[in-house]
């Protein structure tokens, strides 16, 4: 770990965890909240998995069309990141009970991206070297990009923020929960705490946080920090 981040970390609480269970799949990295249900992404199976979290049961299951990376609700349906043979990296959508909509296919900008999150009306796609958000129309026409100091590794919009795991690189190991707020001209961002895991993706089920510890097959619900 870096002495700066280190020594900026000092000042951070880490995130309450509230309970883990075991993913339905090795290497879980997509996340999404369904009110209490979980949806997971595994490019290890190529497969999501739909997930009743209180019991750990998976209700739906479904082959993706390609890797899938990050996913988020969008109604009835799921949008999920999906990468191809050479990995460029399309959007995707699943309907949920039924299977993949094989022919809408968005392709994300420059061709790459991670993870998704919706407001209700707009959908937004991270890229991690890049550090930005970019918020997309139908056409994946890029509307506004957010510029974000550190690298995503995972986000949800809770009340109208952006709460987003992130890192100073792939070589870091100081994970944090940031809170962007980009409704403003000059978005704001505070750091809520530290993360002690190398965290993927983050949902919000309507009470608590939950994310991937990818390293250790696991699931992990955490307090929203005051």
């Amino acid at each position: 770990m870096r002495e700066r981040d280190a020594h900026m970390n000092q000042t951070l609480s880490t995130i309450e965890e509230l309970v883990r269970i075991p993913s339905p799949c090795p290497a879980p990295l997509g996340l999404a909240c369904d009110g209490p249900d979980l949806w997971i992404a595994s490019f290890e199976t190529n497969r999501i998995y739909g997930l009743v979290a209180q019991q750990g049961r998976v209700f739906e299951e479904a082959v993706a069309p390609g890797r899938p990376f990050g996913l988020t609700v969008t109604g009835d349906a799921l949008r999920v990141v999906i990468g191809d043979e050479n990995d460029d990296r399309f959007i995707c959508r699943y309907i949920m009970g039924k299977d993949f909509k094989k022919s809408d296919r968005v392709r994300c900008p420059d061709s790459t991206g991670s993870f998704l999150a919706y407001d209700g009306d707009r959908l937004y796609l991270s890229q991690r070297d890049n550090q930005v958000i970019l918020e997309l129309d139908e056409s994946g026409t890029v509307l506004r990009s957010i510029p974000v100091p550190r690298q995503i590794t995972g986000m949800v919009i809770v009340a109208g923020r952006f709460y987003l795991v992130t890192t100073e690189s792939r070589e870091s190991e100081d994970y944090r929960l940031l809170c962007l707020d980009a409704r403003k001209e000059n978005p704001e961002i505070h750091e809520l705490a530290s993360i002690g895991f190398a965290a993927r993706s983050l949902g919000w089920d309507g009470t608590r946080f939950w994310t991937n510890c990818r390293a250790e097959n696991t699931i992990v619900a955490f307090a929203k920090p005051d």
